[in-house]
């Protein structure tokens, strides 16, 4: 598969050999960057046949017929918005550029509508009591309470399928003989599910120290009580183009102080401000990590992934963090249960 790197071309690159990128990858786009891989331009075949048309010569440099001005997204549009974009501009790729303006990915519309295999592993936590949902979950696991017409555990493994997800762990230990036997080894959905039997709460990331091999490529950690439109492959992306060791997706979250907030200099009074909105960035509960992760990480001890990500940054490896714009509701509590009942046929239909 082509890398998106191969689209890459300096500005001073001749329009011949643009050309050239151009006709032999299939995504009929090449990109103009400086030395950072940030983006200058972009230029397709009618680009450049507009150019000839206006007397340009074939050795010229490609900066001369490039559309400087290309219509671009970010880290944080998710899979509609990038195909609304689309369809308004009437275009078949866009880039996806960082707020510095570099790189990260580039986005196809045939891409976008038949989804890639993708091998990266993603392991779903499934194991806990779910106890702030009694009665609930006396007699069935929080995995596989049903929200609209079927358990949130299924809806979270369907999202990650239609983006070309297809290798499956899931950790399991409260009622695991139930998620087990609803899911099985994965035949029903042509994926493969194996399962992390923990046999006390080993925690998020304690949970990963029963995973059998190391994996290959980067995988995808997530809590099994979470419902969400995140665009899984921008979050790999995001990952490795900032070679990050471990990335936690956050979420921002906003709390209003109901009373009005007195500053003071000693005595003096020096700002009221009423009722001031403050915002802040909390865990999302969706975590990339290099497989080399896994050495942190104890056989059959308690970890949560908090400590591990602190662990990290004490050690001084690359941690960053991808905000979600996307939905996202974590059903903890009886009220987003309900919350999650009321939207989800606007949301997952």
């Amino acid at each position: 598969m082509l890398n998106w790197r191969d689209l890459l071309v300096s500005p001073q690159t001749p329009i011949i050999n643009t050309l050239e990128i151009i006709d032999k990858n299939a995504r009929q786009i090449a990109l103009v960057v400086d030395n950072k891989d940030r983006l200058l331009g972009t230029v397709t075949d009618g680009d450049i046949r507009r150019g000839l048309l206006k007397g340009r010569d074939l050795q010229e440099e490609i900066s001369t017929v490039m559309n400087p001005y290309p219509t671009v997204a970010s880290p944080y549009d998710n899979r509609e918005n990038i195909l609304a974009l689309m369809r308004i501009k009437q275009i078949h790729q866009i880039p996806i550029v960082d707020e510095d303006g570099r790189i990260i990915h580039v986005e196809i519309l045939d891409e976008l509508l038949r989804p890639k295999k993708k091998d990266n592993w993603i392991v779903l936590m499934a194991g806990g009591l779910g106890t702030r949902l009694h009665p609930l979950t006396y007699d069935c696991p929080k995995p596989l309470l049903k929200v609209g017409n079927k358990p949130i555990l299924e809806t979270i493994l369907q999202s990650f399928i239609d983006q070309g997800f297809h290798k499956f762990y899931i950790s399991v230990k409260y009622k695991a003989e139930m998620i087990q036997g609803y899911f099985g080894n994965g035949d029903r959905w042509g994926v493969t599910i194996r399962y992390l039997h923990e046999q006390e709460t080993l925690g998020t990331a304690g949970a990963l120290s029963l995973i059998p091999e190391r994996p290959k490529h980067p995988f995808i950690v997530m809590n099994g009580d979470l419902l969400t439109k995140v665009h899984f492959e921008q979050l790999l992306d995001f990952h490795k183009t900032y070679r990050a060791y471990a990335t936690m997706c956050v979420r921002e979250y906003d709390h209003q102080i109901p009373y009005g907030v007195v500053r003071l200099d000693k005595q003096r009074l020096t700002s009221i401000e009423e009722k001031p909105m403050q915002r802040f960035f909390v865990n999302a509960g969706i975590y990339v990590l290099d497989p080399n992760v896994l050495d942190y990480i104890k056989h059959n001890q308690y970890l949560d992934m908090p400590s591990l990500f602190e662990e990290l940054m004490q050690e001084e490896k690359n941690t960053i963090a991808f905000p979600i714009r996307e939905y996202w509701l974590d059903i903890g509590r009886m009220t987003d249960y309900e919350k999650a009942n009321k939207e989800y046929m606007e949301v997952f239909s």
